[in-house]
Order: structure tokens, then sequence, then C-alpha cells
């Protein structure tokens, strides 16, 4: 009987300790699914917030749209830029007009110098004794005419009291001419020498700067011909150019040459002076293309130079097309919306570009215009502080997540 109960007792069903265990079953389901929702949450939901939003985003670089002005009240439309250097239009590569040796030079690169005024000199003892020696052959030469002349008074004299014939006059007289064009003779001798020594100074030919010395006192100079380089001239002394006369030399396309016309309104952009745009106009239009590059020289005349320009920089030329609003006196510049031409692409065959806001972009249709200093105009679509993906991927759509590189 007692075994029977014992066996009852072990097949009795424990429902005290069931609840329990499956309550934590229950629990760890839940912060399981807790967890995943979370996680779906910020990685899909909201993107934008916190460090797991990079998981589904598409890394891009960034560029910046920009605003540039396109010069003074005059300035209209872009039409094209063209890039070049500046060049003084008075330039000159001095030289001495006699070989020598260098004695003297007054003047350092940046030196101001007046024309006539004496920056270099040469070696002049040679000239200085050439001189003196024909200071002295003039005074022979006076010395043996006054001789002369006496011989052929006297042989007048005795040619009246018939004691010498005609032929005797006429020679004396022949003697003095002889003696006299030995006098004009060392005379111009003289000057002749006087000429050599003032070619040893050497003088500035106008007003202006000297922009590269290209000898030192004791090497050797000479004559150089004409319309040398200011890099490659051999034997000159100096460089000099007028400041004043800066002007802008490019090279634009022959293709585009007909949209140029005299006096067209330009910005010049220096590389060197960058956000400090120039008012420009165009001077010339070199009646000749170089057929090895298609392009034709065009001279930009500089209308607010300062002390910053300087010869040989390089520099981009954005003619303009006038308008009459932009002719008015108290017109402010015209604001011109710029972006790099990697930020372009095509959807639908159209030009967009991206904006990245709060880690998502948004397709933005764009109206482009010319170039301009490496650039694109954009005429429509941006306002010029957006931050835009370059070289944006063709799979990028608008709403996708992104993050930075870097």
């Amino acid at each position: 009987m007692r075994d029977l109960k014992d066996e009852l007792a072990s097949l009795r069903i424990d429902r005290e300790r069931s609840p329990r265990r499956w309550g934590r079953t229950i629990t760890l389901l839940l912060l399981v699914m807790l967890v995943a929702g979370a996680v779906f949450y910020y990685i899909y939901a909201k993107p934008q917030i916190g460090p797991l939003a990079a998981l589904g985003a598409v890394e891009v670089e960034t560029t910046q749209a920009t605003v540039q002005n396109s010069g003074g009240p005059a300035a209209g439309t872009p039409i094209l830029t063209a890039s070049g250097y500046l060049v003084a239009r008075k330039q000159s590569v001095i030289s001495s007009k006699i070989q020598g040796r260098l004695a003297e030079l007054r003047v350092e690169e940046g030196s101001v110098v007046r024309g006539g005024e004496v920056i270099a000199r040469l070696e002049d003892a040679d000239y200085i004794a050439a001189i003196t020696k024909a200071k002295a052959d003039i005074e022979y030469a006076k010395a043996n005419l006054a001789e002369m002349q006496r011989q052929a008074r006297l042989q007048q004299g005795l040619f009246k009291d018939e004691v010498v014939s005609q032929d005797a006059v006429d020679a004396a007289d022949a003697k003095v001419r002889i003696a006299q064009a030995t006098v004009a003779q060392d005379e111009a001798n003289l000057k002749v020498q006087e000429s050599l020594l003032e070619f040893t100074n050497i003088r500035a030919p106008f007003d202006g700067v000297v922009i590269k010395k290209m000898t030192e006192v004791g090497e050797s100079v000479a004559p150089i011909p004409p319309g040398v380089n200011v890099s490659t001239s051999s034997g000159a002394i100096v460089a000099v150019a007028d400041m004043n006369s800066l002007e802008a030399e490019v090279d634009v396309n022959e293709a585009n040459v007909a949209q140029l016309g005299p006096n067209q309104p330009a910005t010049i952009s220096v590389q060197a002076i960058p956000n400090h745009p120039y008012d420009g106009r165009l001077r010339q239009i070199i009646p000749t293309a170089d057929r090895t590059k298609a392009t034709v020289t065009v001279k930009v005349g500089i209308l607010n130079k300062d002390k910053y320009l300087k010869p040989e920089m390089s520099c981009n030329v954005t003619f303009l097309e006038p308008s009459k609003k932009d002719s008015q006196p108290n017109a402010p510049p015209l604001r011109i919306v710029t972006i790099s031409k990697d930020a372009i692409t095509t959807r639908d065959g159209k030009p967009v570009v991206f904006e990245i806001e709060n880690r998502k972009v948004r397709m933005i249709p764009v109206v482009t215009g010319n170039d301009l200093n490496g650039q694109v105009i954009v005429r429509n679509g941006l306002a010029g502080s957006e931050t835009l993906v370059n070289n944006p991927p063709q799979k990028l759509k608008d709403g996708d997540a992104v993050k930075v590189k870097g």
C-alpha cells in the first residue's frame, strides 16, 4: 500500500515551478524583440540620428557652391573666359651700345628709375685716353694749319715780286686745304670718342621699375638685338617695365573671337590675388592666329591697377556682355553662382546636382551657363551657399542617406 502511494506521488504535476520557467522565457523574447526594433529604427526609420546611421549610407565627397562678383557697374553677363598673363605694354631689356666690362651698377630688382637716369657704367679708361689723344691731334693739326697758312702767304708775296711761279703758290694753297681737312678730321674723331665715352653710361629709356637684373659688376656686356625675351636675353644688363602700362594678355579660342568687340568689358582675376577682381576693357585683338594652338591673342587694359599687380602673373579674363541694367551708375555688381564641373550630373537627360542636408541628399535641377575661372556658372537653381556632392554616383537618388568621406 505504501509503495502505491509513492508511485502516485511521483506522477503528480508540479504546478508551482512551470509558471516561473515560462515567465523567464517570455521576458527574454521581449528583450530580443526590443533590441531588434531599436536597430531597425536607427538604421532605416531615422538614419540621420545616431552613429548607426552610416551603416546604410552612401559614401560621397563634397564641394561648395560659391558666389562671385562679375565686376563693377559696367559688368554684364559673362560670355567666355580665357587665361593668360599680365604683361607690361611698355617694357625694355636694356643693354649697352658698345661692348665692355661693367664697372658700376646702381640699381637692383624693384628700383624705381627715371627716363635718362644713369643706371650703370662701363669701364671707360680707354675712351678717356682716346679723347685725350684726339684733343692732342687737334692741337697738332691746328699748329700745322697755321704753318701752312704762313707758307702760303709767303709764297703769295714772292709771286707778286715775280720771284716764284704760280705753281708754287698753288702748291702752298693745297697744303693749307690739307691742313684744314686734317683739323676737321681730328675734331670729328674727338666727337666720336666723346660719344663712345657717353655710351659707357647706361641710361633708363623711360620711367619704370627694374623687374630683372641680368648681370653683375665685372661681367662683360654687349649690344643685343631688339625683341629679345626678358628671361633669355644674354649680354643685357637689366629689364625695366612701366607698371602703369600693365595689361592682361590672353589666348582666346579662334572660334570665340567673333563674340568680342572693341572696348568689351571684362573682369580680370589674378591667381596670386584671390577674391580681388579687377575691371578691364578689351584694348586690342591681334590680327593673326597661332596655328599651333588655334588661338588669337587678345590684350585687355586694366582700369583699376594697384601696387599688387606684377608682370608675368597668371590671370583669367572673363569677357562680359554689357546690359542696360548693369550700365546704370549705381547698379551693384552682378552676383554669379558657380560650382565645380564635377558636381553636375544628368538625370533623364537634364543637368542636376545633389545638395546634402541632414545626411540626406536632395536632387536639384539646374540651368548652367559658361565657364568662369575654371568653374561652371549656374544661372538658375542654386543660391550659392549649398554643400553639394562631388562626382555623384549614378546609383545616387533623391532622399538617399549619405556620409562624407574622411
